[in-house]
């Protein structure tokens, strides 16, 4: 069974659609309501580059997570919000934050174990 399952089974249909390193952490950062790009970019780690963040925006819009305003002005002014279904990502990012602090917990617990079991042996 090699069948494309996008569109049909939820888990691959979700992968596919969040592709990118950065695609959870702009929709994260456009929860709370419309941001500019530079804006967005500072808020970012500073490894992402423009390039990047410009593709990641694009894919998302596509995706229809994001949506893309563009004021007519000097200077230009874009600005990106989550559209109707990108909000319903919130509860996920609730329920990645929950798992993600649970999880830096046992790496911490994991590595006092590891400290400890070293000291024992010096």
């Amino acid at each position: 069974m090699n069948q494309d399952l996008f569109g049909l089974c939820p888990y691959v249909t979700s992968q596919k659609v969040l592709t990118g390193k950065w695609s959870i952490y702009i929709l994260y950062l456009l929860k709370d309501g419309p941001i500019r790009f530079n804006e967005l970019q500072r808020r970012l780690p500073e490894e992402i580059t423009h390039a990047t963040l410009s593709r990641q925006l694009k894919t998302l819009e596509q995706e229809g997570l994001i949506l893309r305003k563009e004021y007519t002005q000097i200077p230009p002014k874009v600005e990106y919000s989550l559209s109707t279904i990108g909000e319903k990502f919130h509860v996920v990012l609730q329920a990645l934050e929950i798992w993600g602090n649970e999880y830096i917990d046992y790496l911490n617990r994991k590595s006092q174990k590891e400290t400890q079991v070293q000291n024992s042996l010096e």
